[in-house]
Order: C-alpha cells, then sequence, then structure tokens
C-alpha cells in the first residue's frame, strides 16, 4: 500500500478553500482524499503540437477535480474514483521513467489538488527536462508559488469572462477573477 501523502489538515489547496480533512479521509470538492491518484501516465502526441513535439509530453492524468465543467472531456476521470493511488516516491519515479523514455516534457493535468504532492515528487526527481502544469486555470496563487522554480510551462484552460457562466457550466462563480490572478502568478513566474 502507497505511504499516505502529507496533506493539510483543511485543505486549502485550490480556489474554493473547502477545508475538507483530508488527512482524515475526506474529500473535498475536488473528490480527493489523503492519497495522490493519478488514472493515466503515458507518452502522450495528442497535446498541443509545441508540447508534444515530436517524441510526445510525458503526461499524468490526475484523477478528480476542483471545477464540475458541464462539457468536460475528462469527465471518466474527473468525477469518478477512476485511477491508482501512488505515492509521492511512486510519482517521482513515473515522471523519471517518463523522462528517460524521450518525452520532451513532464506534463501535468488536472493537478491543482496535488499540489503539495506534486511539488515533493518534482523536488525528489529532479527532472531534465520542462514541467507543464496543464490546469484548468482554476488555481490559487497561493499554491502556484510553492511550485516557482519547479514548473517551467502554464496551460492555464481559461474557460470564462463572466462569472454567471463560469457558475452555471462550472459551478464556480469566482471564476474569471481567480483565474485571471492564477495567470497573472503563472506569467511572473516564466
Amino acid at each position: 500500500m502507497p505511504k499516505t501523502i502529507s496533506v493539510p489538515t483543511r485543505c486549502t489547496l485550490c480556489p474554493r478553500r473547502c477545508g475538507a480533512d483530508r488527512a482524515a479521509g475526506r474529500t473535498g470538492f475536488c473528490g480527493a482524499g489523503a492519497t495522490l491518484k493519478a488514472a493515466r501516465a503515458a507518452l502522450h502526441h495528442w497535446e498541443e503540437p509545441c508540447i508534444s513535439g515530436t517524441r510526445g509530453s510525458g503526461t499524468v492524468f490526475f484523477s478528480g477535480c476542483n471545477l464540475r465543467c458541464v462539457f468536460c472531456q475528462n469527465h471518466e476521470i474527473s468525477r469518478s474514483k477512476l485511477g491508482k493511488t501512488v505515492s509521492v516516491e511512486r510519482l517521482a519515479d513515473i515522471f523519471l521513467e517518463l523522462q528517460d523514455k524521450g518525452v520532451h516534457n513532464i506534463n501535468l493535468v488536472t493537478p491543482t489538488h496535488y499540489t503539495d504532492a506534486i511539488v515533493a515528487a518534482l523536488q525528489r526527481a529532479k527532472l531534465r527536462i520542462p514541467v507543464a502544469w496543464n490546469s484548468s486555470g482554476y488555481d490559487s496563487v497561493e499554491s502556484l508559488k510553492k511550485l516557482e522554480g519547479l514548473v517551467r510551462i502554464y496551460m492555464p484552460d481559461f474557460k470564462y469572462m463572466d462569472s454567471q457562466l463560469a457558475k452555471r457550466y462550472s459551478a464556480a462563480p469566482d471564476y474569471p477573477e481567480t483565474a485571471k490572478a492564477a495567470i497573472r502568478e503563472m506569467f511572473r513566474q516564466t
């Protein structure tokens, strides 16, 4: 059984700051508990061409999500229990295994709710290739600051300028201002 990751007692990793006691096994809005779950880790050739390049991107799809987009293309991963529990150590090994396959980068998809575990895995792996943070843009500035120096590419999938649309289609009325602040921080870092 993989070791339980260190998670905040009351989760504040994403902008929802739902306060779920993940260490006690409770799940937050994102569906994440005390353990890191990844649904897929593999060579990926179908990302934007500048990310996939000729050898592909080493993509890790994380289970769960802090949004509830009605149009989600990965709803089997974002809303179900799909995925395997992995330790921080195993995640670092996955990053290194993907790097050894010659990928252009490590591409972290829907990573926000696992920020602390990902930071620990990246620090452990000491990668020689860039890391891409592939999120909805619904990230907290505080969590993004933890990634400074570890992530070189940010790929926020900006969704809404209108809070009513964000509320209706993703259950996040604060999305526009939150994502704009997150993108400013991403830009500052890179």
